[in-house]
């Protein structure tokens, strides 16, 4: 969703980011109350409820060199710092980190010719609110580096896809838009990204080897819904009336086996819903919805016959844009318990009260329970599909593997509309719906959904609107029925809030067609790009079998949204957020079919770069202050048990023990841990039993005094009703910064050893 509060937005800059972040504190930002929610469960449905696999019958013309290709996947930490950041995806000031539920990572799939060495990509599925140019560039940078071996990943065959996840840490982004919530820029943030996903590439690199790919699909009837319907019905009735649902429910697996001796080495999957399980007050780290999938996924698998160690499972984005994982519907948090209004998602003329419901939104966990049963749904369903392309599938064939990478300046780019009509693209704007959220994260401020006419809202933010930039008529006629708000694309002080430039990328293997979208396709938007390639790689007779199109974003960089033209008339969030006018999504179509011929199998050319967008690493403004020491109490050391465990629970209970901490900044722990549970075998051997991988163990850190740097971590393992009855213990691994030297210094705690059993 990515909704950059529209509070920070607009205080935006009265020339630099200090007046900004004034204007947030003067002007204040929506407290979402999440809490006054009543208790009440819900029962997840069984695997009954989705519809059967949907793939072709095996062919054994696949198993010979025509359906050979050199396969390779990684995984990598890319987890940042877990506190004192702000998170990246609902842009609320105050959600900022304060520990880690599950640790983040990038997973790397690398698929290529077996015997042209140029003809492979690579496709990053990050746990991340999107793509991005810095880090994409980064990435790149870090390529190079590497030398010979790794020259063959460049530009035009590395696709970074986010999961859109809003539960990670921020301020890693490119463009200051993103950076305002965050105050800015926060290197270490954005490094432990890069270099995650450098290392998923390395490991990916290094498994290659010779093998087969298999596709197939299942619908999931339970992981999603539109949360902006009333924008979908604006498409035409025989348009709708082709599709069962308002939201695409097919999940489409690409499953990768080595060919020596038949073991699976990974699957990459294509599903659309919003990570925005955990709620707009969780302040935990995590990977949302589909980094659950990817953990239950990668644990099944665990010690299996039929998959290799190290297997890796990404759950890739889609047409994601007007879809959310509160599958309940929006309902008014004001007492009524009534549905929200259809057209404008308001309570009483009101938005802020509106919001979605998950499956266990009665639980006060910040959205964790609804969270974890989102992302078991698409496992479910991925993990039937994926047992079942064992016999039934449908091989990938052809030996072509392609790729393409262009910019394209989409301030004013002007092509042939279907109608035949010349037409053209907008200088980025966002409208006043963009500011009034959705039913996954209202806004504030009286700003509503729905908004083609003339903006109602608080007049004060007409004022400040037209204070950062006032749109030219020309602006304002081009995006038309826009209401601007935020003309984003034209305010270039103290540098550029959103790109102009987009990244234009597609993929290819066998009858294969990868879309990575920059931005966050429609549910209608995406099947409209994608029906529009199919047709044309089927006419021009691209592939020698039925062409398979999937879409992958947000990647790259990050567009915001790419809505159909009906629903951009209706301006709701996801039009208003259609950064370059009603023509965006056709414009995307036109450009991606003018270059689908550079992946046909005789291309040997790719298309001119186009203009390099700009990279502001070192040039961002950050007001984001560092760890400046770290003090244990008088009379304690770092990793003493504060409040300790219990002697004895029982499986289903929560075992708690808090300790003398330090800040979590000192050191990410990448590729390691902040805490653990382990498990007595005999006198001087544990095991370990749980770690920050696993969603069961939460490591939580508080600032006791900010005037002596003191703190506190307090790890809590939800103990799981099959744990196995053993003695335990809680660990805690820190890292301290001392006064005036400024060394860091590792330390370590354990809590008792504790029972579990009946």
């Amino acid at each position: 969703m990515a909704r950059y509060h529209v509070a920070a937005a607009l205080a935006g800059a009265s020339f630099s980011l200090l007046v900004i972040l004034q204007l947030i504190s003067t002007f204040g930002l929506p407290q979402l109350d999440f809490l006054r929610m009543q208790y009440g469960a819900t029962v997840r449905d069984s695997f009954a409820n989705q519809i059967p696999i949907k793939s072709g019958v095996p062919d054994l013309k696949a198993l010979d060199d025509d359906g050979l290709y050199l396969l390779g996947v990684g995984k990598a930490d890319i987890t940042g710092p877990v506190v004192e950041i702000n998170m990246m995806g609902y842009a609320d000031p105050d959600q900022v980190g304060s520990g880690l539920r599950q640790r983040l990572y990038s997973r790397a799939f690398i698929i290529g010719h077996v015997d042209e060495p140029d003809d492979r990509f690579v496709y990053l599925v990050l746990d991340t609110q999107s793509g991005d140019t810095a880090v994409r560039y980064g990435v790149l940078q870090g390529l190079q580096d590497l030398g010979q071996e790794y020259a063959v990943y460049g530009q035009r065959n590395v696709a970074l896809t986010g999961t859109h996840s809003h539960s990670g840490p921020g301020a890693w982004l490119n463009y200051l838009l993103p950076q305002i919530t965050s105050k800015g820029f926060n290197k270490q943030s954005y490094q432990a990204i890069v270099d995650g996903a450098l290392l998923s590439i390395r490991r990916a690199h290094e498994s290659l080897a010779p093998g087969y790919l298999s596709v197939g699909s299942i619908d999931i009837n339970d992981a999603n819904i539109n949360r902006s319907p009333y924008a979908y019905l604006a498409n035409p009735a025989e348009e709708r009336a082709r599709y069962e649902s308002d939201v695409d429910k097919t999940l489409t697996m690409l499953r990768f086996s080595r060919a020596n001796d038949g073991k699976n080495t990974g699957a990459l999957t294509w599903f659309p819903v919003h990570g925005t399980s955990m709620l707009g007050n969780n302040t935990l780290i995590t990977g949302d919805n589909k980094g659950v999938a990817a953990y239950l996924f990668e644990e099944s698998v665990r010690d299996t016959e039929d998959a290799v160690d190290g297997f890796v499972a990404g759950f890739s984005q889609a047409n994601v844009g007007d879809t959310s994982p509160n599958v309940l519907g929006a309902y008014c948090e004001d007492g009524s318990d009534e549905q929200c209004n259809f057209e404008d998602s308001t309570c009483g003329g009101r938005n802020e009260p509106c919001h979605g419901r998950g499956p266990f939104f009665r639980v006060k966990d910040q959205g964790a329970a609804s969270c974890y049963e989102i992302g078991m749904r698409q496992f479910l369903g991925a993990k039937a599909l994926y047992e079942s392309l064992k016999g039934v599938g449908t091989p990938v064939r052809g030996s072509t593997v392609k790729s393409m990478h262009a910019f394209k300046d989409f301030s004013n780019y002007s092509f042939a509309h279907p109608n035949g009509a010349i037409v053209s693209t907008c200088p980025a704007a966002l409208g006043y719906s963009f500011a009034a959220g959705t039913t996954d994260g209202p806004g504030a401020f009286d700003f509503k959904q729905n908004n083609t006419g003339s903006p109602n809202a608080n007049p004060v933010w007409s004022v400040v609107s037209g204070f950062l930039h006032e749109p030219s008529e020309l602006q304002k006629v081009c995006h038309h029925p826009k209401p601007i708000l935020l003309d984003v694309g034209e305010i270039e002080r103290p540098y550029l809030w959103t790109p102009n430039v987009v990244d234009i990328q597609l993929l290819r293997v066998g009858q294969l067609v990868i879309i990575v979208s920059p931005g966050e396709a429609t549910t209608m938007a995406g099947r409209r790009w994608k029906e529009a390639l199919s047709k044309e790689a089927e006419t021009s007779y691209l592939t020698e079998d039925e062409p398979i199109v999937v879409l992958g974003g947000p990647a790259n960089s990050y567009t915001h949204y790419i809505a159909t033209e009906e629903e951009y008339n209706i301006q709701r969030y996801e039009g208003a957020s259609t950064l370059y006018g009603p023509h965006t999504l056709n414009a995307y179509i036109n450009v991606t079919l003018g270059y689908l011929p550079y992946l046909s199998a005789e291309t040997t050319s790719q298309p001119a770069p186009g203009p390099s967008p700009p990279i502001y690493i070192n040039d961002s403004l950050s007001f984001i202050t560092g760890v400046a020491f770290d003090r244990a109490p008088f009379f304690t050391s770092f990793g003493d048990v504060v409040v300790d465990t219990a002697v004895s629970y029982r499986p289903g209970a929560t075992a708690q023990a808090t300790f003398v901490g330090a800040n979590p900044r000192n050191d990410l722990r990448l590729e390691g841990t902040y805490a653990a549970v382990e498990q007595y075998v005999k006198p001087g051997l544990w095991i370990p039993h749980k770690d920050d991988r696993d969603w069961s163990l939460v490591f939580a850190w508080k600032r006791t005094s900010s005037v002596l740097a003191t703190s506190e971590v307090t790890l809590t393992w939800e103990i799981e009703p099959e744990t196995e009855e053993a003695i335990y213990r809680l660990r805690y691994f820190g890292a301290s910064k001392t006064p005036v030297t400024g060394a860091i210094e590792d330390f370590e705690g354990a809590s008792r050893v504790f029972r579990v059993g009946v």
